[in-house]
């Protein structure tokens, strides 16, 4: 059953910010966005010739090297610059790295961010609240003064990308969500939307709930994986937790329970366009799970 979602529907003169820190290396559970942060955005930015500075933890070329716990890198990082894409993924969820940025972003006289956060931040699942450091992040740059857009989208296409290794090796990919449904996005829709919102302010003020066009399951997904490839993916079910965060798991468990199975026409609105498929994703990556790790 497909549920409704919850949901509320520029110019860069001195360039974009592009800030996106992962969490360290050996966290299993929550790598950084593998195509659907910064990369993709910092992409695009590229192609249509927007100025822009990008943000990491490490150091890149032409890039700003900086981190959530240090207020003079941040500082750095944002100094001259109109419009900010906030990306953050903590080894433990916290809203303190988005809030950091804020800080930073106010001081140095930043007029916009756009933030990627999470599709059902907010509502509340077995006694607790889905995606609350999202929602307290959201929370903060509302009220920051500073103009805002935030993109929520449920699980992105490159997550299988995680499971490379698993399927050269023949070995089964964990699913954590059940014959559940979620309509898995493409990571470029979603850094074509930001784009969008960094470098128009048709989009300020508003959240837009990204999904892609259908609702699939994590065995369905699989299935599709299988025929691109054309060699065999196997899955196990599993309920184990235990290592993740309690947030996490709150997650997890609202999605487990359907609170994602949900599909928005967001994506064609702003991009004029129909969403991508997972299908359509799978085959353009087709060479990522077929080569050598």
């Amino acid at each position: 059953m497909r549920r409704r979602c919850k949901t509320s529907t520029g110019v860069l003169p001195d360039g974009a910010a592009v800030a996106e820190a992962g969490t360290p290396a050996g966290d299993r559970w929550n790598p950084p966005p593998l195509g659907g942060g910064g990369s993709q955005v910092v992409r695009l930015l590229t192609e249509r010739g927007v100025p822009f500075r990008a943000m990491s933890r490490r150091e890149r070329p032409g890039g700003a090297r900086a981190d959530f716990d240090d207020p003079v890198s941040l500082a750095r990082a944002v100094a001259d610059v109109d419009t900010v894409f906030l990306v953050t993924v903590p080894p433990v969820p916290t809203a303190d790295h988005d809030v950091a940025l804020v800080t930073a972003a106010r001081a140095a006289g930043v007029r916009k961010i756009v933030k990627l956060s999470a599709i059902g931040s907010g509502e509340r699942f077995d006694g607790a609240t889905v995606g609350a450091w999202h929602l307290a992040a959201e929370e903060a740059i509302e009220a920051s003064g500073l103009v805002w857009t935030m993109l929520r989208p449920p699980s992105f296409a490159s997550n299988f990308l995680w499971y490379r290794a698993l399927i050269q090796a023949g070995e089964p990919m964990p699913n954590l969500v059940g014959d559940s449904r979620q309509a898995i996005v493409d990571p470029r829709d979603v850094a074509a939307v930001a784009v969008g919102a960094m470098t128009s302010d048709a989009h300020d003020r508003r959240r837009y709930d990204l999904t892609g066009p259908e609702l699939l399951t994590f065995a369905d997904q699989a299935a599709i994986l299988e025929g691109v490839l054309e060699r065999p993916i196997k899955i196990t079910d599993t309920n184990a937790l235990d290592q993740l965060p309690a947030g996490m798991v709150t997650g997890i468990g609202w999605a487990r329970a359907g609170g994602a199975a949900c599909v928005t026409d967001h994506v064609p609105k702003v991009l004029g366009r129909s969403a991508g498929t997972f299908e359509q994703w799978a085959r353009d990556h087709r060479e990522a799970f077929t080569a050598m790790p």
